[in-house]
């Protein structure tokens, strides 16, 4: 399915349901039929918020040629974020091996300083595990920063990860400009590729994807996410689930052009209430 939503509005304005996974050929009419649309009403686009697809940049610059694009927000933060907790995931596993093996039944008095060090790589692994969210939360107070410093102690690639992840959080700081953003984002590049491991855990980090999530901003009505997109679909595919035949081609365009139609309802209706409710309240 797809979807053009007004991110200020939440709103959906243009649709179109495919049976088939969507081609570029499909994406390029389907943002000519919507530029259609506007030029009967006199309107323009001034910007566009997307996800990271590959579908997006042709068909954009084929219908509107240099619009602003902006890559998700949230999809580019997700990627970094699985990338992080993937490299937290192989540091358990490698402690796992560094375990030292004992025999089946009760230690000897003689492997004590090993059943020592498997306790303490065992607590580290468990501690890795259930704190692995202080690695990709935004905001740390001062009880979970020393969480944080306790269980990397002797890991210190992994506070690396963490400073990282600080420095991408600031990347989309709004008080800040693109340019600025895209500085800092060379610099924090030129840092990683000075560690080989790091590089293969963030290659994401050096997607062009990353300068276009920064669009937004230069532009402070251009979304940075889009959760506007996600939520519409979210109700289709919620409503999927109960409702087995809504499932069907014909359905899922019949019960999207009834909310559209109950949308541009909604202003009067308002309006009415409104009125109504003042009325009652008059003395």
């Amino acid at each position: 399915m797809l979807s053009i939503v007004d991110n200020r509005t939440f709103k959906r304005l243009f649709f179109q349901v495919l049976d088939h996974n969507p081609t570029h050929e499909d994406m390029i009419a389907f943002f000519g039929r919507f530029q259609a649309v506007l030029q009967a009403r006199q309107l323009t686009v001034q910007g566009i918020t997307t996800d990271g697809s590959p579908l997006y940049p042709a068909a954009i610059r084929a219908v509107w040629g240099n619009l602003p694009h902006q890559i998700c927000e949230f999809h580019i933060l997700k990627d970094l974020n699985q990338a992080i907790l993937r490299a937290v995931a192989q540091v358990r596993k490698q402690l796992a091996i560094q375990q030292p093996k004992l025999g089946r039944g009760r230690p000897k008095s003689s492997q004590t300083k090993l059943v020592q060090k498997r306790q303490r790589l065992q607590q580290k692994i468990s501690d890795l595990f259930e704190y692995r969210y202080l690695f990709v939360q935004h905001h740390l107070t001062d009880a979970e920063q020393a969480t944080l410093q306790r269980i990397t102690r002797a890991l210190p690639h992994l506070r690396v990860l963490r400073q990282i992840m600080d420095q991408v959080y600031r990347l989309f700081d709004r008080r800040c400009r693109t340019a600025t953003a895209l500085s800092k984002l060379a610099h924090l590049r030129q840092r990683v590729q000075r560690f080989s491991q790091l590089r293969q855990v963030l290659k994401g980090l050096f997607s062009a994807n990353v300068e276009k999530a920064l669009t937004f901003l230069d532009d402070r009505l251009l979304g940075a996410t889009s959760n506007a997109v996600e939520r519409g679909n979210r109700r289709y595919r919620k409503m999927q689930k109960t409702v087995y035949r809504v499932r069907t081609y014909a359905h899922i365009v019949a019960r999207i052009a009834l909310d559209l139609f109950r949308e541009a309802l909604m202003p009067p209706r308002l309006a009415t209430l409104h009125l109504l409710h003042f009325a009652r309240t008059k003395p």
